[in-house]
């Protein structure tokens, strides 16, 4: 869904009710938390970036739905990496010969002796033993290969976006997007070598800020473990802050 899902933009020729600025690039109204996307040409309300993954800008509209991919992505990596550790260890090591009882015996494999055998006097079931046993053989040197393959990309995925994942959540904690972050992160080090207090005017708390994001302040916790088609709150024309009252 966040492929399909639009960001969501500023209405064409209506009415914002609140503007903080003009775009530069489009010479139109923005509202708060709005940005204009270089990739998409336009302007993106609550833009958090544009996805390359998914072709498709990341904002207000289809925020909860990128992240609820990555996790859902993550959680489905972690499983089958749990899961296939049993497979990848019968594939590479049910077929090894039992140690022996006694004394260790140390083989001589610093010279290989090549072995010539005429097939001439086998018969044809055993020829074609010897050919099935070396498909065999071939298919799994294959396996071996895309095991080690599709492991390498389960680790991968699960290291890049679950980091990915796990700033966002952080991001998502304290009530901002990743463009918020930077621009808190300036405004916080000015305010501080004036010896003024800045706090980001969107975080509300922890708790309430995740039920903002995942539109569940009067909804069940279900909806997040599960796709869901709900809409975020608000139009993204328009947002509260700390200095308003509070949510009835």
């Amino acid at each position: 869904m966040g492929v399909s899902v639009p960001a969501g933009n500023p209405p064409e020729g209506g009415l914002i009710p609140e503007a903080v600025s003009i775009c530069k690039k489009c010479i139109k109204p923005k509202p708060p938390r709005t940005h204009h996307c270089s990739v998409c040409n336009r302007c993106i309300l609550k833009m958090d970036h544009h996805c390359p993954w998914l072709n498709n800008c990341v904002g207000h509209y289809n925020h909860r739905h990128f992240f609820l991919y990555m996790v859902y992505t993550v959680v489905g990596v972690t499983f089958i990496m749990i899961f296939g550790v049993q497979l990848a260890y019968e594939e590479f090591f049910s077929d090894q010969e039992p140690e022996l009882d006694g004394h260790p015996v140390r083989f001589n494999n610093s010279e290989i002796i090549p072995v010539t055998e005429s097939l001439d006097h086998l018969s044809k079931e055993e020829l074609a033993e010897i050919a099935r046993q070396a498909a065999e053989t071939a298919a799994k040197e294959w396996r071996h290969k895309l095991i080690i393959f599709a492991g390498l990309i389960c680790v991968g995925t699960f290291t890049a976006l679950g980091a990915l994942a796990w700033w966002h959540a952080g991001l998502i904690t304290r009530g901002e997007t990743s463009i918020e972050a930077h621009i808190n992160s300036a405004e916080l080090k000015k305010h501080r070598a004036q010896n003024k207090f800045y706090q980001n005017p969107y975080d509300f708390g922890p708790r309430e800020n995740w039920r903002l994001f995942l539109g569940t302040k009067t909804r069940n916790w279900w909806y997040i473990l599960f796709p869901s088609i709900h809409g975020p709150y608000g139009d993204g024309l328009t947002w509260r802050t700390i200095h308003d009252s509070k949510f009835s």
